[in-house]
């Protein structure tokens, strides 16, 4: 952690300097507004302390009412002055959070995909409690310099009231602002640690929910939940820390600043009695000395504030600046049919595994262990890094990583999430430019060799059923057919489909078995159907059997029934 730390600071700096780049003509105009209405508060007490001496003491009517004309003028002025200002600021706040959500979704959406150790979990946190908390700086700056403004413009009027007046402001609020910056590091320390504890317990409880139902299914509740129980209190116990220390800070702030105020209005009650200011300079210093406090306990304020602001700028340069886990586009994908070769691969519990996909083949592969289906999904889906396997992994007779695009190539994991908006959107959401009247035959044939057309007429909406994140309205079983749809509609040359039935029951197997290989094959397209459905390995052209990281056998379905033991007991049931 320590040794990380300079990077990234040096990064969210950099992100907090892009922001007020980015954004300088209305954080200008912002800022002068609320300094102009800094000002004119700061004339307020000094108005009225003139009316006194000017209007009432000398007991002249007409004085008076040309004194409170002035005096609701520069309410009207400093009103407007805030209105304006405030207009300016919370456009550029949200136009810059929202280019901080741009830049940090943009990131983890990136196709070479994202070297980092947060989870999806923390990474939806970085890209929206964090982008807010770091457009923030686009407030909290003009607000600063507004309380710098005022600070000065009643030090100058206390000094034309009073020299030892003005002094005294000059002075204490420069040594009370000294005294708090000593604790603004610990305060950056503890709220950068309250904030990543937090995204990991919001991480951990996105994937508790997410996988409640496998969680339930193998007993392990109760170990998932003492999980979480640990996360959250370690989240708690670091935002009490840094509550505390936020609050003791605001103590000191609020302390210091009343205590600077009551001095300049002590002092000036002693000038008073000694005759050195009249009475309306007193109303106008005890009035100045009220309005200081504001000002100068924000500028005490200030470094914790700022601290919050730099603690997520950091965490969404930690996203932003982070590096591909692929290589950049290379060259562009070959024309026609695209045939798939994995030779001497070695990579996670693949061990010289060696298969081929030719053009227009069904093909089917049946993992003995989870953990060898998985991985080959990870190589063949193009995420894992050349560097992290060994052997080859070809397309068209060229390095996968070597092409750019994977439209070619199109995998379908057995978890796939659905989004939300309606059914329609999607099965339309990987198809680009694709309408459902461009090609009526084909979006028919989707919808039902998939048997999604089944969902649409469970539902009076029909397409038009409003899916919630993650499909969560859905049975697991609707969520797959639309999930299948989706990837059908793509129509990639290559297909990898995952356990795509796994929720389903065995006479929608069989309808999804005899849709998929009459819509893929009769198009001259090329299906790789990992699974251990004997419903979906029947209509594959050969089955290969993966067991101890490699091919052990390959046959027809019919054939491997009939003759191998240990392929009936993971197939058939």
């Amino acid at each position: 952690m320590d040794r990380a730390d300079p990077v990234r600071k040096a990064g969210g700096r950099r992100i907090l300097r892009g922001s007020l780049t980015r954004n300088g003509r209305r954080l200008g105009l912002g800022t002068l507004g609320v300094s102009v209405h800094q000002v004119c508060e700061t004339l307020v007490p000094i108005l009225i302390g003139v009316i006194v001496d000017q209007a009432v003491a000398t007991g002249a009517r007409g004085h008076l009412a040309l004194w409170v004309g002035m005096l609701a003028a520069l309410f009207l002025a400093l009103t407007t002055a805030y209105r304006l200002g405030a207009r300016q600021l919370m456009a550029a706040i949200a136009e810059e959070a929202h280019q901080l959500r741009l830049q940090v979704s943009g990131r983890i959406l990136d196709p070479r995909g994202l070297k980092t150790d947060l989870p999806a979990g923390e990474l939806l946190t970085v890209s929206t409690s964090d982008a807010d908390n770091a457009s923030d700086l686009l407030d909290y700056l003009p607000r600063i310099v507004g309380a710098v403004v005022a600070t000065i413009a009643s030090a100058i009027a206390l000094l034309v009231i009073d020299v030892p007046l003005g002094l005294l402001v000059l002075a204490g609020t420069p040594l009370v602002l000294l005294v708090l910056d000593r604790v603004s590091p610990l305060i950056t320390r503890r709220v950068t640690s309250q904030q990543e504890l937090a995204g990991e317990a919001t991480s951990l409880a996105t994937d508790l929910v997410s996988g409640v139902r496998p969680l339930r299914g193998i007993g392990a509740e109760r170990a998932a939940s003492a999980r979480y129980h640990e996360v959250s209190r370690r989240s708690l116990r670091a935002t009490l820390r840094a509550a505390r220390t936020q609050g003791g800070y605001l103590i000191a702030s609020n302390t210091l600043s009343t205590l600077l105020a009551c001095a300049v209005a002590i002092l000036a009650g002693y000038f008073a009695l000694a005759g050195r200011i009249s009475v309306g300079e007193l109303i106008t210093v005890i009035g100045l000395a009220q309005f200081l406090m504001e000002p100068v306990g924000l500028l005490a304020l200030a470094p914790s504030y700022v601290a919050e602001a730099r603690a997520s700028a950091e965490r969404v340069a930690a996203v932003v600046d982070a590096e591909p886990l692929l290589p950049g586009p290379g060259e562009p994908l070959p024309d026609g049919p695209l045939a798939v070769a994995l030779s001497g691969v070695r990579y996670g519990p693949l061990t010289e595994l060696d298969l081929t996909v030719v053009p227009g083949e069904v093909v089917g592969i049946v993992a003995t262990r989870p953990a060898e289906g998985e991985a080959l999904v990870r190589l063949l889906s193009g995420r894992v890094p050349p560097a992290e396997y060994e052997g080859s992994v070809l397309l068209g007779g060229r390095p996968l990583h070597d092409l750019d695009g994977r439209a070619g190539l199109l995998v379908q994991p057995h978890k796939s999430d659905l989004f939300g908006g309606s059914i329609e959107a999607n099965v339309l959401a990987g198809a680009g430019a694709f309408r459902p009247g461009d090609d009526r035959g084909t979006w028919d044939a989707v919808l039902r060799c998939s048997a999604t057309d089944e969902v649409i007429s469970a539902h009076p909406e029909g397409l038009g059923h409003v899916v919630v994140e993650r499909g969560a309205n859905l049975s697991g079983g609707q969520r797959q057919r639309v999930a299948l749809a989706r990837a059908l509609l793509v129509r990639s040359r290559v297909l990898v489909l995952h356990d795509p039935t796994t929720a389903m029951d065995s006479v929608t197997e069989h309808v999804i078995a005899q849709g998929v290989r009459g819509l893929r094959r009769n198009a001259g397209l090329s299906t790789v159907l990992i699974a251990s459905s004997p419903a979906l390995l029947a209509v594959t052209d050969r089955v290969l059997v993966l067991e101890g990281g490699r091919i052990v056998t390959e046959g027809t379905h019919a054939d491997l029934g009939a003759v191998d033991e240990s392929y009936r007991k993971a197939v058939l049931r």
